[in-house]
């Protein structure tokens, strides 16, 4: 068995480009991309949003996000546009294609589940929680990492990647 397939890092990346990839080919012949769709779906449950919540919610950075929207703006599947009372804020709304798009895309929420080969609504449940719980931690590592680079350099010089039996005796 190859180190990578006991990798817990590795097994996320690989399951993250295949879900990305089946994504892609559901969205092709409609022309979006699957940030793109993201984006859609948040402002199809939530409505008009600001550059900074899509940001928030979607975990983009404005160097990222504005140019997605750029590209959505020019192809009719949002409308941006300047707040009155506070120039520098600029809300976010569904286009005419993106409310046209909506019902023509309710069918990849269910391809995708069913992709997942997950036993239900609590299983995939259950996962949501735990992969949300990841990217908080991760997230922590991430920052504590940054706030030490020395000492994570230091570290990462003589540790070797976790593989599945470190995470579990480790947990």
């Amino acid at each position: 068995m190859a180190v990578t397939d006991e990798m817990v890092c590795f097994s996320l990346y690989a399951a993250t480009r295949a879900t990305t990839q089946a994504y892609r080919a559901l969205l092709e012949p409609w022309g979006v991309t699957y940030p793109q769709y993201l984006v859609l779906v948040v402002l199809w449950n939530d409505g008009e949003q600001t550059v900074g919540s899509l940001g928030e919610r979607l975990q983009l950075d404005s160097g990222t996000l504005s140019p997605l929207l750029r590209r959505m703006e020019e192809s009719g599947l949002v409308v941006r546009s300047r707040k009155a009372g506070d120039e520098r804020v600029v809300t976010v709304a569904l286009g005419d294609l993106g409310h046209d798009l909506r019902g023509e895309l309710a069918h990849i929420p269910a391809r995708i589940a069913a992709g997942t080969g997950l036993d239900g609504h609590d299983a995939a449940e259950s996962l949501i929680r735990t992969l949300q719980e990841l990217t908080r931690t991760m997230q922590a590592t991430a920052a504590a990492a940054t706030a030490q680079p020395a000492a994570t350099a230091q570290g990462a010089a003589t540790a070797p990647p976790a593989t599945t039996a470190e995470v579990a005796t480790a947990t």
